[in-house]
């Protein structure tokens, strides 16, 4: 039941974030919740290193959807250099 729960919040997650970077994103579903999870898991990492966090403590909602921008910032970037480099 937990790993439903993860893909359903790691959803939302993701849909907050593209929400706030508006733009053309492929992907649906899958790549959203992904990258919402992706997102949590980045914050949670980055919190740690900073010590905002300690070890296995998962980062909040908004440092997640901060995370999964992020990502979604690099993901939008890697495909305009993969799309201005192919011939």
């Amino acid at each position: 039941m937990s790993i439903i729960l993860m893909i359903l919040v790691g959803f939302v997650i993701g849909i907050v974030a593209k929400f706030l970077m508006p733009g053309r994103d492929p992907g649906g579903f899958v790549i959203t919740a992904l990258l919402g999870i992706a997102g949590a898991m980045a914050a949670a990492f980055i919190g740690q290193a900073l010590g905002w966090y300690t070890y296995g403590q998962p980062a909040g909602f908004l440092a997640a959807v901060l995370g999964a921008m992020l990502l979604l910032f690099g993901y939008r970037l890697l495909i305009s250099n993969i799309r201005h480099h192919t011939v």
